[in-house]
């Protein structure tokens, strides 16, 4: 049984249970998948305009993530084909970068579990799953700084 430290927020939480994991099966990289509206950015609610305002932190720690090799990144989203593609330029700008969009063609089926209808990530940003747009980046920010030392 995994002990939570229940002082931490839970995708802090996720994260240190992602990389302890890793490290006692021996991984290279963990797969870590983020929403965009409500995680990544405010929602502006339009339609046909993508949302461009960053949560705070946001730019800073995904630059972070984005420059590590054992995180792999994953967009995951229901924005439409055009909007992914407005996004990923958009977040490109800013040297945030994701591998992949809404797949994980890394872990095949077979491999953990079935994922022929499910792609495998091991750590989920995503406000509809708890994640504060508005909090939650500090910590993570917090989070990265301590285990990068």
């Amino acid at each position: 049984m995994v002990a939570y430290n229940t002082d931490k927020i839970m995708i802090t939480r996720a994260i240190e249970n992602a990389m302890l994991h890793a490290k006692k099966k021996g991984w290279r990289k963990t797969y870590w998948a983020f929403d965009i509206h409500g995680t990544l950015v405010r929602p502006n609610h339009k339609v046909g305009e993508i949302a461009t305002e960053f949560y705070p932190h946001v730019i800073e720690v995904m630059q972070a993530i984005s420059r590590r090799s054992d995180v792999v990144r994953i967009l995951y989203t229901c924005s439409y084909p055009n909007e992914i593609e407005e996004y990923l330029d958009y977040f490109k700008k800013f040297d945030i970068v994701f591998d992949y969009v809404n797949e994980n063609p890394e872990v095949a089926d077979g491999c953990y579990g079935y994922y022929k209808d499910k792609f495998y990530f091991n750590v989920l940003f995503e406000d509809k799953a708890g994640f504060n747009g508005e909090t939650d980046w500090l910590e993570v920010k917090k989070l990265l700084s301590e285990t990068d030392n």
